[in-house]
Protein backbone atom coordinates (compact mmCIF):
# COMPACT_ATOMS: atom_id res chain seq x y z
CA UNK A 1 0.00 0.00 0.00
CA UNK A 2 1.46 3.34 -1.03
CA UNK A 3 0.02 6.36 0.73
CA UNK A 4 0.39 9.77 -0.86
CA UNK A 5 -0.32 12.88 1.17
CA UNK A 6 -1.16 15.87 -0.96
CA UNK A 7 -1.67 19.51 -0.14
CA UNK A 8 -3.45 21.65 -2.69
CA UNK A 9 -3.94 19.03 -5.41
CA UNK A 10 -7.68 18.53 -5.91
CA UNK A 11 -7.97 19.01 -2.15
CA UNK A 12 -6.85 15.40 -1.71
CA UNK A 13 -5.44 14.73 1.75
CA UNK A 14 -4.70 11.00 1.36
CA UNK A 15 -4.92 8.64 -1.59
CA UNK A 16 -3.79 5.09 -2.23
CA UNK A 17 -4.61 1.88 -4.05
CA UNK A 18 -5.06 -1.39 -2.16
CA UNK A 19 -4.20 -4.54 -4.08
CA UNK A 20 -6.10 -6.71 -1.60
CA UNK A 21 -9.44 -5.00 -2.20
CA UNK A 22 -8.68 -3.78 -5.71
CA UNK A 23 -9.98 -0.32 -4.76
CA UNK A 24 -8.70 3.26 -4.79
CA UNK A 25 -9.19 5.27 -1.59
CA UNK A 26 -9.13 9.05 -1.21
CA UNK A 27 -9.76 11.40 1.69
CA UNK A 28 -10.83 14.75 0.29
CA UNK A 29 -10.94 18.08 2.09
CA UNK A 30 -14.07 20.24 2.27
CA UNK A 31 -14.95 23.49 4.03
CA UNK A 32 -15.78 21.42 7.14
CA UNK A 33 -15.07 17.70 7.57
CA UNK A 34 -13.37 15.66 4.79
CA UNK A 35 -15.21 13.00 2.85
CA UNK A 36 -14.16 9.51 1.85
CA UNK A 37 -14.14 8.34 -1.75
CA UNK A 38 -13.70 4.70 -2.75
CA UNK A 39 -12.97 3.93 -6.40
CA UNK A 40 -14.57 7.19 -7.47
CA UNK A 41 -17.71 6.81 -5.35
CA UNK A 42 -18.31 9.28 -2.54
CA UNK A 43 -19.20 7.79 0.81
CA UNK A 44 -20.63 11.11 2.07
CA UNK A 45 -22.83 13.86 0.73
CA UNK A 46 -20.65 16.77 -0.36
CA UNK A 47 -22.65 18.76 -2.92
CA UNK A 48 -25.94 20.00 -1.44
CA UNK A 49 -24.51 19.82 2.07
CA UNK A 50 -21.05 19.25 3.50
CA UNK A 51 -20.18 15.97 5.30
CA UNK A 52 -20.47 17.52 8.76
CA UNK A 53 -23.95 18.92 8.08
CA UNK A 54 -24.94 15.61 6.51
CA UNK A 55 -24.05 13.73 9.71
CA UNK A 56 -25.83 16.32 11.87
CA UNK A 57 -29.01 16.01 9.79
CA UNK A 58 -29.01 12.23 10.12
CA UNK A 59 -28.73 12.36 13.91
CA UNK A 60 -31.37 15.10 14.07
CA UNK A 61 -33.76 12.99 11.99
CA UNK A 62 -33.67 10.28 14.67
CA UNK A 63 -34.97 12.68 17.28
CA UNK A 64 -33.90 12.41 20.92
CA UNK A 65 -31.55 9.46 21.25
CA UNK A 66 -30.54 7.55 24.35
CA UNK A 67 -29.36 4.17 25.59
CA UNK A 68 -27.55 1.89 23.14
CA UNK A 69 -27.04 2.89 19.52
CA UNK A 70 -25.90 0.68 16.63
CA UNK A 71 -24.05 2.36 13.77
CA UNK A 72 -23.96 -0.28 11.02
CA UNK A 73 -21.28 1.19 8.75
CA UNK A 74 -18.60 3.26 10.50
CA UNK A 75 -16.90 4.96 7.57
CA UNK A 76 -15.03 7.93 9.01
CA UNK A 77 -17.10 7.65 12.19
CA UNK A 78 -18.97 10.94 11.93
CA UNK A 79 -22.43 9.65 12.88
CA UNK A 80 -21.01 7.47 15.66
CA UNK A 81 -19.15 10.47 17.07
CA UNK A 82 -22.22 12.73 17.01
CA UNK A 83 -24.44 10.01 18.49
CA UNK A 84 -21.98 9.52 21.36
CA UNK A 85 -22.16 13.24 22.17
CA UNK A 86 -25.82 12.91 23.16
CA UNK A 87 -25.98 13.07 26.95
CA UNK A 88 -28.34 10.13 27.41
CA UNK A 89 -26.57 7.78 25.02
CA UNK A 90 -24.70 5.14 27.03
CA UNK A 91 -22.88 3.35 24.20
CA UNK A 92 -22.45 3.42 20.46
CA UNK A 93 -21.50 0.17 18.74
CA UNK A 94 -20.11 0.92 15.29
CA UNK A 95 -19.05 -1.69 12.74
CA UNK A 96 -16.71 -1.42 9.73
CA UNK A 97 -15.38 -4.30 7.65
CA UNK A 98 -12.91 -2.41 5.44
CA UNK A 99 -9.65 -1.95 7.35
CA UNK A 100 -8.48 0.61 4.79
CA UNK A 101 -11.35 2.86 5.82
CA UNK A 102 -10.29 2.60 9.46
CA UNK A 103 -6.70 3.33 8.45
CA UNK A 104 -7.88 6.56 6.78
CA UNK A 105 -10.07 7.46 9.76
CA UNK A 106 -6.99 7.22 11.99
CA UNK A 107 -5.28 9.86 9.81
CA UNK A 108 -8.31 12.15 9.84
CA UNK A 109 -8.29 14.57 12.81
CA UNK A 110 -12.08 14.90 12.66
CA UNK A 111 -12.39 11.16 13.28
CA UNK A 112 -10.24 11.27 16.41
CA UNK A 113 -13.12 10.78 18.90
CA UNK A 114 -13.95 7.50 17.18
CA UNK A 115 -10.85 6.03 18.81
CA UNK A 116 -10.87 8.03 22.05
CA UNK A 117 -14.48 8.37 23.20
CA UNK A 118 -15.15 5.67 25.79
CA UNK A 119 -18.79 5.51 24.78
CA UNK A 120 -17.82 4.23 21.32
CA UNK A 121 -17.09 0.56 20.70
CA UNK A 122 -15.55 0.07 17.26
CA UNK A 123 -15.79 -3.44 15.83
CA UNK A 124 -13.83 -4.45 12.72
CA UNK A 125 -15.90 -7.03 10.90
CA UNK A 126 -18.92 -7.72 8.72
CA UNK A 127 -22.00 -6.23 10.38
CA UNK A 128 -24.08 -9.24 9.29
CA UNK A 129 -21.83 -11.51 11.36
CA UNK A 130 -21.41 -9.04 14.21
CA UNK A 131 -25.18 -8.79 14.77
CA UNK A 132 -25.20 -12.45 15.77
CA UNK A 133 -23.33 -11.45 18.94
CA UNK A 134 -26.19 -9.29 20.24
CA UNK A 135 -29.33 -10.37 22.04
CA UNK A 136 -32.83 -9.63 20.80
CA UNK A 137 -33.95 -6.03 21.38
CA UNK A 138 -30.49 -4.89 22.49
CA UNK A 139 -30.39 -1.47 20.78
CA UNK A 140 -32.59 1.57 21.34
CA UNK A 141 -31.59 3.13 18.01
CA UNK A 142 -29.93 2.05 14.77
CA UNK A 143 -28.10 4.19 12.21
CA UNK A 144 -27.96 2.30 8.92
CA UNK A 145 -25.95 4.32 6.40
CA UNK A 146 -24.77 1.73 3.86
CA UNK A 147 -22.93 2.19 0.57
CA UNK A 148 -25.19 2.39 -2.47
CA UNK A 149 -27.26 -0.69 -3.23
CA UNK A 150 -25.19 -1.62 -6.32
CA UNK A 151 -22.08 -1.94 -4.11
CA UNK A 152 -23.53 -3.68 -1.05
CA UNK A 153 -26.91 -5.25 -1.98
CA UNK A 154 -26.71 -7.55 1.05
CA UNK A 155 -27.18 -4.53 3.32
CA UNK A 156 -30.55 -3.87 1.67
CA UNK A 157 -31.74 -7.46 1.78
CA UNK A 158 -34.77 -8.84 3.60
CA UNK A 159 -32.51 -11.16 5.60
CA UNK A 160 -30.41 -8.24 6.86
CA UNK A 161 -33.47 -6.15 7.69
CA UNK A 162 -34.74 -9.08 9.77
CA UNK A 163 -31.47 -9.04 11.71
CA UNK A 164 -31.92 -5.31 12.36
CA UNK A 165 -35.52 -5.84 13.44
CA UNK A 166 -34.43 -8.52 15.88
CA UNK A 167 -31.81 -6.41 17.68
CA UNK A 168 -33.92 -3.23 17.84
CA UNK A 169 -35.99 -2.69 20.97
CA UNK A 170 -39.77 -2.44 20.69
CA UNK A 171 -40.53 1.22 20.12
CA UNK A 172 -36.97 1.83 18.91
CA UNK A 173 -36.16 3.82 15.80
CA UNK A 174 -33.81 3.27 12.88
CA UNK A 175 -32.45 5.78 10.41
CA UNK A 176 -31.90 4.13 7.03
CA UNK A 177 -29.99 6.39 4.64
CA UNK A 178 -31.24 5.74 1.10
CA UNK A 179 -29.93 8.75 -0.79
CA UNK A 180 -31.56 8.98 -4.19
CA UNK A 181 -31.47 5.24 -4.75
CA UNK A 182 -31.58 4.35 -8.44
CA UNK A 183 -32.59 7.85 -9.54
CA UNK A 184 -29.78 8.25 -12.06
CA UNK A 185 -30.45 4.81 -13.53
CA UNK A 186 -34.18 5.45 -13.79
CA UNK A 187 -34.89 2.71 -11.24
CA UNK A 188 -37.12 2.87 -8.17
CA UNK A 189 -35.08 1.06 -5.54
CA UNK A 190 -36.86 2.91 -2.75
CA UNK A 191 -40.12 1.02 -3.31
CA UNK A 192 -38.33 -2.32 -2.90
CA UNK A 193 -36.47 -1.11 0.19
CA UNK A 194 -39.73 -0.10 1.88
CA UNK A 195 -41.42 -3.37 0.90
CA UNK A 196 -38.58 -5.43 2.40
CA UNK A 197 -38.57 -3.35 5.60
CA UNK A 198 -42.29 -4.07 6.01
CA UNK A 199 -41.76 -7.78 5.36
CA UNK A 200 -39.05 -7.75 8.04
CA UNK A 201 -41.63 -6.53 10.54
CA UNK A 202 -41.27 -2.74 10.50
CA UNK A 203 -44.69 -1.09 10.24
CA UNK A 204 -44.05 2.62 10.74
CA UNK A 205 -41.89 4.08 7.98
CA UNK A 206 -41.62 7.75 7.09
CA UNK A 207 -39.33 9.79 4.91
CA UNK A 208 -36.93 12.41 6.22
CA UNK A 209 -36.11 14.03 2.90
CA UNK A 210 -33.69 16.60 4.36
CA UNK A 211 -31.50 13.68 5.49
CA UNK A 212 -32.28 11.57 2.37
CA UNK A 213 -33.31 8.86 4.79
CA UNK A 214 -36.15 6.73 6.05
CA UNK A 215 -37.09 6.76 9.73
CA UNK A 216 -38.31 3.32 10.67
CA UNK A 217 -39.98 2.42 13.97
CA UNK A 218 -40.44 -1.00 15.54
Amino acid sequence: MNVINKCGEDRVIIKFYCEKTGKFYRLIETSTWPYLEISGIRMHRANEVDPKTDAILKIRALGRIYGSVLDCCTGLGYTAILAARAKNVKEVVTVEKDENVIFIARQNPYSKPLFEDRKIRLIIGDVIDVLEEFNDEYFNFIIHDPPRISIAPELYSLDFYRHLFRVLKMGGRMLHYVGRAGERQGKNYLKGIIERLRLAGFKKIRRADYALSLIVKK
